[in-house]
């Protein structure tokens, strides 16, 4: 039967493709941690966060305060809007800026 020839002749695919991919596993998370510990330390120093009466708010960064509170009542209105909620009572709840 070639097939099972070909198929006990092929064991060595299977344990190489894993191995392939651990190896890229391993270095993509690797670059994510790194990305992320950047952008944290090099982020915008304002936030604030936007509730409606119903359903999703948002919370958003900026570079300052006006920034950050413009930015949050916009993704609130998405976000309510995507989420069944009141987009137009959107109102900033928390507004400040990292000393």
């Amino acid at each position: 039967m070639p097939g099972i020839k070909a198929l006990s002749g092929g064991s060595w695919v299977l344990p190489s493709l894993l191995a392939i991919d651990l190896l890229l596993t391993a270095g993509c998370a690797g670059k994510a941690a790194t990305a992320r510990q950047s952008y944290a330390s090099l982020g915008d120093p304002c936030y604030a966060k936007a509730l409606p009466s119903s359903g999703e708010g948002g919370l958003a960064w900026g570079s300052t305060l006006s920034m950050a509170r413009k930015k949050s009542l916009d993704n609130c209105m998405r976000y309510a809007g995507r989420s069944g909620g009141t987009p137009d009572t959107c109102q900033v709840v928390l507004a400040q800026c990292k000393q």
